[in-house]
């Protein structure tokens, strides 16, 4: 088994961990029906629409 030579700073750890969790920003697109930005795969915020039909009642 492999021994640590060297202690990694926690500047270099921390900076090393930054890469790996970064979050991505989510993927949007328009709603077919009033055109507004929604996620992909889920009911439109604005309209309530979803698939081409009434899924929430948006007040």
């Amino acid at each position: 088994m492999g021994v640590q030579q060297h202690r990694r700073s926690k500047a270099k750890n921390r900076a090393r961990r930054a890469v790996i969790l970064k979050m991505a920003a989510p993927d949007l697109m328009k709603c077919p029906k009033c055109h507004e930005y929604k996620q992909p795969h889920r009911a439109c915020p604005a309209c309530g629409y979803y698939n081409e039909q009434v899924s929430v009642p948006v007040e």
